[in-house]
């Protein structure tokens, strides 16, 4: 197994790995739409959504991946009634065909009470390819 994390790391104080690598998968821990230093970047699902992703985009990166090599995603949203177009408009911004298997749920809350989405992907390691 291989620790993946981006500098800064804004899940170490947590004591969570933002990605591992194991057979040939990397496995990306929930990005939530929040800056460098943890903190969320606004009230908007959809502002939210787009920097979780990149949050996504910069750790896949970080092992020499992309969000082309994601295979299964899951996104869990607050608030699924006012929130699921956005969420198919942030799937065809970031992710393209073959679309990857996906995992959509509605939960009670995420980590941080303003949060309203969170995004964790499996993708194909560099050596997989």
């Amino acid at each position: 197994m291989r620790r993946i994390a981006t500098t800064p790391d804004w899940y170490e104080p947590y004591l969570i790995s933002q990605a591992i690598e194991a057979n040939g998968l990397i496995h990306v821990s929930g990005q939530a739409g929040i800056d460098e230093q943890g903190r969320t970047v606004s009230g908007d699902f959809l502002e939210q959504g787009r920097r979780a992703f990149e949050n996504v985009r910069r750790v896949l990166a970080e092992a020499g991946a992309g969000l082309e090599d994601v295979v299964k995603v899951g996104i869990f949203v607050t608030d699924m009634a006012a929130n699921l177009d956005g969420v198919i408009k942030l799937r065809g911004e970031f992710l393209s065909e073959p679309y990857p298997a996906d995992t959509l749920l509605e939960v009670a809350g995420l980590a941080q009470p303003d949060w309203q989405i969170e995004v964790e992907v499996t993708a194909l390691a560099p050596s997989a390819r």
